[in-house]
């Protein structure tokens, strides 16, 4: 018969042995030391100068002192004394400053994970800051970089119900400032906010048309040079119907106009003069100007909706290059 079991071994008692519990505390002390195997390191190569009873390591490769010979062995401090304990293939062991699960692989001892963590379904994720029950994946970094494996990429945001919010929130001191998404229904919106608690819509795209509104209204501004006997048009960017005031200027003493744009956008009739200096000196047409469509002298004004969407046309026939300067008010 043996004296010692197969794996880890322990002593076994003899027939008619003396002291008896010699050898079975000696198997206990074997088994306090390999069971439930977790170490404090499996890097150091010098044995530690302070040590508690129990203190356990994996003794690095290249070791010195006392450890020298001892690679790879379980390391134990009982008694004032190391008592090493050469490991078996597929012991395994966690090692209790970082959690991390090692493995025997009969020469050294491997990351049970192949070297790489898993990811797969962790409750939460802190990148240079600290993760919470709300924020479960949270980053603290100069920037965050998302890129295509190949081809194109996607950042997907996914809400439960149409009632729900999906959104990106932009903050200052994290106090909400502007917030874009589908927040409590399907249209896709902009808001803004002075202070994190009252925010204004500034931009609503319905999801069942596609229609955009400003809910808040719309500010319009170009500054914009145009040849003489030639035209610039823009395609209009304010909503249709349109509630629009517009105030045009020349950098030319004595020319200025305010004009009111409403109703659906089909041409001349949507221009209201409201006032005009020098009287008579602005005119309105429909369909695209072509630089000299218009009387000479003067500034014409169109609205073209032969196009996918409808263009506002400023023609100059002042009879010399000018800046002219437009700028709106309504929606």
């Amino acid at each position: 018969m043996s004296q010692t079991s197969p794996t880890l071994s322990l002593p076994y008692i003899q027939p008619a042995q003396a002291q008896k519990h010699v050898t079975h505390n000696e198997a206990l002390r074997i088994l306090d030391a390999v069971t439930q195997l977790s170490v404090i390191s499996t890097t150091l190569t010098t044995p530690p100068g302070q040590n508690a009873e129990g203190d356990r390591y994996i003794v690095a490769d290249a070791a010195t002192g006392v450890w020298a010979g001892h690679e790879a062995h379980v390391a134990v401090w009982v008694d004032n004394t190391w008592q090493f304990f050469v490991p078996n293939i597929g012991w395994r062991t966690d090692i209790a400053s970082s959690g991390e699960e090692v493995r025997f692989d009969g020469t050294d001892w491997q990351s049970a994970s192949g070297g790489a963590v898993d990811l797969q379904n962790v409750p939460m994720v802190g990148i240079g800051t600290t993760a919470d029950a709300t924020n479960k994946l949270a980053v603290a970094a100069d920037a965050t970089l998302l890129s295509h494996a190949g081809n194109g990429h996607q950042l997907k945001l996914n809400k439960s119900a149409s009632a729900d919010t999906t959104s990106l929130l932009f903050q200052t001191g994290f106090s909400g400032r502007a917030e874009m998404g589908t927040s409590g229904n399907d249209n896709f919106s902009i808001k803004v906010s002075p202070n994190g608690s009252n925010f204004k819509t500034a931009i609503r795209t319905e999801a069942s048309t596609g229609a955009v509104q400003f809910p808040s209204g719309q500010s319009y501004f170009q500054d914009v040079f145009i040849l003489n006997d030639t035209t610039w048009s823009v395609t209009i960017p304010w909503s249709n119907p349109s509630r629009i005031m517009m105030w045009l200027s020349v950098n030319l003493e004595g020319r200025f106009y305010l004009v009111a744009i409403t109703g659906t956008l089909t041409g001349a009739n949507n221009f209201g003069e409201m006032f005009a200096n020098p009287p008579g000196s602005l005119n309105y047409f429909t369909g695209p100007l072509t630089g000299t469509t218009g009387p000479a002298g003067g500034i014409n004004l169109s609205i073209d909706n032969t196009g996918n969407a409808p263009k506002l046309f400023v023609e100059n026939r002042l009879g010399s290059n000018r800046l002219f300067t437009l700028s709106t008010l309504g929606k």
